[in-house]
């Protein structure tokens, strides 16, 4: 890192010399004048680093930011690794965003490749996510490339690399990448033209649309009622297609939030998590009186999750927020009613009742590190969730999670479940009696200083917790040395002894950074017998204390 103020100036002025962009180059220019060095201390602290999550990170000028220079060595290291690897004249697809300078970084990216000698064709306007991933195997590319930032602050935007299985790259690739991204020496060295690629028509989106129908069973009842918001993201014109051809009744669709806005005008971080994402969504059931809403539904900015929510009368919003792993079990249990074949998946901290619903049903179950990266690959894939609100439906059209195939899922039960007269609500319960009340919780930090998350796992593998809540550890483990499933990733798990007073049967506690924001996650689960339906009352306050004393003891050892 460069201290020294000339020599921070001198690296300032090198970088401003090769921007390509107007408006960073006015914004690297005002910071030299000021001399403010220690901007540009921050600015020029090392490089955007790119690994298995590609690149994201804060719009801004100077190796630290996402910026079209930044973005431009990056797809010269991608198209350098493929063609190292025999895929020189492959096309590579690239989809965007509704970002600030998302149709920017695709084009920079379109004109690399193509100055590369590869092929390149990017989608015809933003659309989801999902729909890079299903165009690379659609289309037989040797990779792709979607230009997002997911459920990220409107100042953030990313760079999402995918190989020709259609998945996320995992390592080594990423590392293989990154060198060939650390041996471009200059901008001048990549060549870029004028033109040369191709802009793709609609049909990629209608061959997708096309596919979504695969999720659902023909003749299978339709007439859930369903208010949803795209969160000012690029789901709509999706999600809305896909219900009309699947002859749902179209959405109520969330006035205020319907339009793709890269400030996200109405939501302090535009995550269906995030509290107060929904409040909007939930005006807008309200509104419906006595229409009738049967379910609320969200995708984030790009559309590769799903969030749900179900009627919770006598609480202050009328709805509740059910969470990722609630909708993962539900989906599950609809898949095995559909008599669905192949593995079942899900992550290490994601909650284990899938693998009980799994069992039940006689079907293969395993469970990988966190993120879709890992879930696609597994083999035989039926099905995959993971608690962060991402399901992947149908792994043959898209090897990552969908949000609007899996809101098509999660309609077409509640349909059947009205058809009967019950509710999603009702099969949680259902699942709760037979397989016991998985109740999770989650102890989410965010810091400005990244130190900070670094300073915690070390106290927590210094000083590990001999119990929580009164559960003793039987079992921890640093996931750092890897597993004989698992790869080895910064992480610690904890398993929990039951108590027979206290009326729980287990507990398990798992502690990540997260790779995607500066937060400390740290995933809860608590399971509680249910010996009856008069009994759940009783079990979710058992749960809920018990969560929450772990967390309480969890902040503790951990110093947050």
């Amino acid at each position: 890192m460069a201290t020294d103020p000339a020599e921070l100036i001198h690296r300032a002025q090198a970088w401003l010399a090769e921007d390509p962009d107007p408006e960073t180059r006015d914004e690297l220019s005002k910071l030299i004048e000021a001399e403010d060095t220690d901007e540009l201390a921050t600015r020029f602290a090392g490089t955007l680093q790119f690994g298995t999550a590609g690149l994201r990170g804060e719009l801004g000028a100077g190796p630290m930011r996402m910026n079209r220079s930044v973005v431009i060595r990056a797809a010269a290291g991608l198209a350098a690794y493929l063609k190292a690897q025999g895929d020189g004249s492959g096309l590579v697809v690239i989809g965007y965003d509704a970002r600030h300078k998302s149709a920017d970084f695709a084009r920079d990216t379109a004109a690399v490749m193509v100055g590369a000698g590869l092929r390149a064709a990017v989608l015809p306007r933003p659309l989801p996510t999902p729909v890079l991933a299903f165009a690379i195997r659609h289309l037989g590319a040797v990779a792709g490339v979607e230009v997002t930032a997911s459920h990220n602050p409107p100042r953030d935007n990313g760079y999402k690399v995918y190989l020709g299985d259609g998945s996320q790259i995992v390592p080594p690739a990423d590392g293989e990448i990154a060198a060939e991204i650390a041996a471009v020496r200059s901008l001048a060295d990549v060549p870029r033209p004028e033109s040369g690629w191709e802009t793709l028509d609609e049909t990629v989106l209608d061959a997708y649309l096309a596919r979504t129908d695969a999720v659902l069973t023909p003749g299978s009842p339709r007439d859930t009622k369903v208010v949803y918001t795209p969160m000012h993201g690029v789901g709509r014109d999706a999600l809305v297609a896909a219900f009309a051809r699947a002859g749902f009744p179209a959405p109520t669709v969330v006035a205020e939030q319907a339009e793709p806005d890269p400030d996200f005008p109405t939501v302090a971080f535009p995550n269906p998590e995030e509290p107060g994402a929904m409040d909007l969504a939930f005006a807008t059931a309200r509104d419906r009186g006595a229409a009738g809403v049967d379910i609320v539904i969200a995708n984030d900015p790009d559309a590769d999750r799903c969030a749900v929510a179900v009627p919770a009368p006598g609480t202050p919003d009328g709805w509740r927020m059910l969470r990722g792993d609630e909708v993962g079990a539900l989906l599950a249990a609809h898949l095995v009613s559909k008599r669905a074949s192949g593995t079942f998946a899900t992550t290490i901290v994601s909650s284990q009742l899938m693998s009980r619903i799994a069992a039940a049903a006689s079907l293969p179950y395993e469970e990988t590190l966190t993120g879709f990266k890992w879930l696609a690959r597994v083999d035989g894939l039926r099905y995959a969730f993971e608690e962060a609100l991402g399901y992947c439906v149908d792994p043959e059209g898209v090897r990552d999670k969908d949000g609007i195939t899996a809101a098509l899922l999660i309609t077409e039960l509640a349909a059947e479940l009205k058809q009967s007269g019950r509710t999603l609500t009702d099969l949680l319960d259902d699942l709760a009696l037979e397989f016991g009340l998985h109740a999770t919780d989650q102890l989410s930090v965010r810091v400005e200083d990244l130190s900070l998350i670094a300073d915690a796992m070390h106290r927590l593998r210094a000083q590990p917790p001999t119990a929580l809540a009164g559960l003793s550890v039987t079992r921890a483990d640093d996931l750092n040395r890897g597993t004989e499933t698992l790869p080895p990733t910064d992480g610690l798990r904890y398993y929990l002894s039951g108590s027979p007073e206290a009326g729980i049967e287990a507990a398990r506690v798992v502690v990540r950074p997260s790779g995607t924001e500066p937060k400390l996650k740290c995933y809860l689960e608590v399971v509680v017998p249910v010996a009856s339906a008069e009994a759940l009352p009783e079990a979710r306050t058992k749960a809920d204390t018990t969560l929450a004393s772990i967390k309480a003891d969890l902040s503790e050892a951990a110093g947050i």
